[in-house]
């Protein structure tokens, strides 16, 4: 049934983007058959793979997480458990399948970048802020002034990193947390709330209910810090090349269907790697830490079993089929954008928002934010009004986005204002809801967003000669802001609607 449950949530965030593109490679944007034949064959793998690498991560991987969060906090050392939860966060970023299609994706479009070395560092970069986070909900510290800080020191690295690397760090704040990284966290922010809260008292328990999210949040800013920290070394030693080559998937110009046994080495020895750091971990913490019984032991190492060959499955079909179908459409519209404008403009630019509206309501994280989101308000908010603002918001991001590509201004122009919003809003909101607003930042920007979308608005870009380091990366970002604003919005709806509540009695009388 749970795998049942998987597959049915994978169909319903794949199909819908596989359908349009069907539609419009046959229509108005002929892809050609042997193209689309790959994009159909990627997409059904990628529909196998991202299944049995979720139920994975439920059975095997998510498990760990919650222990060892438990157990670390259980043993009241402080300094053991950021040690630990830093490490964890680098073995768990390693292994996140939306870091692998990311680095993929920059490293052909950004000359001088070394994939597993950008890997590395923003596994550092989630470990460092795990670890951050963590001690905010041991010191009870308030979200909104970490977070504060945090971002101006992100802008700050920003502005001083090459602009190759600008709209490239911000995307990967919101593609690093993804189907991996996002369960693993918020399990070990779970684990360790938990503990302290039933050592707390009852009278800490609201503030604790506070500190039980807010973790994904800050985790999703050290990718952005790492990958500027990244550029500003590069741009030290020159090694940073201002021309940005074509954007291409690896595998993506093989002959025929061979492409996808063509990738299967290649993606074998990549996922490998990717998951020999966690195993690692797993058989550490179980010696020392975890010593689980046996029939735990088994049922942890069928998860990550059905984790590698999960991952295998998706970047196989990501590769093979599904993003190179998306770039070659996004070149398509483009061209014919750039060379006509007028209504093929209109076109580009309709076709990015229904991407947006259907991807958003696509991704099954998005469906339990909601129900989360409602539950904690008591149906004050109900989940057809998250959905649609979320909905409306990150298809306005993407058509941003393409206008971009279209017309060259700066990403800063929206970024910017953006999160100084956000962050304005913290001091409105309340606390709970500020901290679900910004650990959805990552929720809205799934797989389908880190895949399709990015290959789409790398090839519009590539159709104009824009350089797509430059003007096409900042789709993810713009996705991931989306949520901050609109939800802590609706906190503040939330808020309003309990304070009349509050008052009509009292007027009554």
């Amino acid at each position: 049934m749970n795998l049942f449950q998987k597959f049915k949530e994978t169909m319903f965030s794949v199909l819908p983007i596989m359908a349009i593109v069907l539609l419009l490679g046959t229509t108005v944007a002929p892809l050609g058959g042997e193209l689309i034949a790959k994009f159909v064959t990627g997409g059904v793998l990628l529909i196998m793979g991202l299944t049995i690498f979720l139920l994975g991560v439920d059975i095997g991987i998510l498990p760990i997480g919650e222990r060892s969060g438990a157990a670390l906090t259980a043993k009241r050392n402080l300094p053991l458990l950021l040690c630990a939860s830093f490490v964890i966060g680098i073995m768990v970023t390693i292994a996140e399948p939306d870091v692998q299609v990311l680095a993929d994706q920059i490293k052909s479009v950004a000359g001088g970048v070394n994939k597993w070395t950008l890997v590395l560092m923003i596994a550092v970069g989630i470990g460092l802020f795990v670890t951050i986070g963590l001690l905010r909900t041991m010191l009870s510290l308030k979200l909104r002034y970490i977070l504060i800080i945090s971002y101006i020191i992100v802008f700050a690295l920003a502005f001083a990193c090459p602009p190759e690397f600008q709209g490239v760090a911000f995307d990967a704040g919101g593609a690093t947390t993804g189907p991996m990284t996002v369960p693993f966290i918020m399990a070990l922010g779970m684990g360790v709330a938990s503990v302290r809260r039933s050592g707390a008292g009852s009278e800490n328990s609201a503030g604790d209910n506070d500190s039980s999210f807010g973790l994904t949040g800050i985790a999703s800013v050290g990718p952005i810090a790492a990958v500027c920290l990244y550029g500003i070394i590069l741009k030290a030693t020159g090694n940073v090349s201002s021309q940005a080559t074509a954007a291409s998937s690896h595998g993506g110009e093989a002959e025929g269907m061979m492409v996808f046994l063509e990738l299967v080495p290649s993606v074998l020895k990549e996922v490998s790697l990717a998951l020999i750091p966690l195993v690692i971990m797993f058989v550490v913490f179980q010696i020392f830490l975890l010593k689980m019984p046996p029939v735990q032991v088994r049922r942890m190492v069928k998860g990550l079993v059905y984790g590698f060959i999960g991952l295998v499955l998706f970047l196989v079909g990501v590769n093979g089929g599904f993003m190179p179908a998306g770039k070659a459409l996004g070149e398509i519209l483009g061209t014919k954008a750039f060379a006509s404008g007028g209504i093929w403009t209109l076109l580009i630019t309709a076709v990015s928002f229904v991407f947006g509206a259907i991807v958003v309501c696509a991704e099954p994280a998005v469906w339990v934010l909601t129900e989360q989101v409602e539950s904690v308000s008591g149906g004050t908010i109900p989940r057809k009004v998250m959905l649609a603002a979320l909905s409306s918001g990150v298809a306005a991001a993407i058509v941003v986005s393409m206008l971009r590509v279209i017309y060259g201004f700066s990403l800063w122009y929206v970024l910017v204002p953006g999160y100084a919003l956000a962050l304005i809003l913290t001091f409105f909101c309340p606390p709970l809801f500020t901290g679900i607003a910004f650990d959805s930042g990552g929720v809205a920007s799934g797989p389908m967003t880190s895949t399709f979308i990015l290959s789409f608005t790398l090839g519009a870009a590539a159709a104009g000669g824009a350089s797509s380091a430059t003007d096409a990366f900042g789709v993810i970002a713009l996705v991931a802001m989306t949520p901050l604003i609109a939800i802590q919005i609706l906190g503040i709806v939330f808020k309003k609607k309990n304070e009349s509540a509050k008052k009509q009695p009292l007027e009554e009388k």
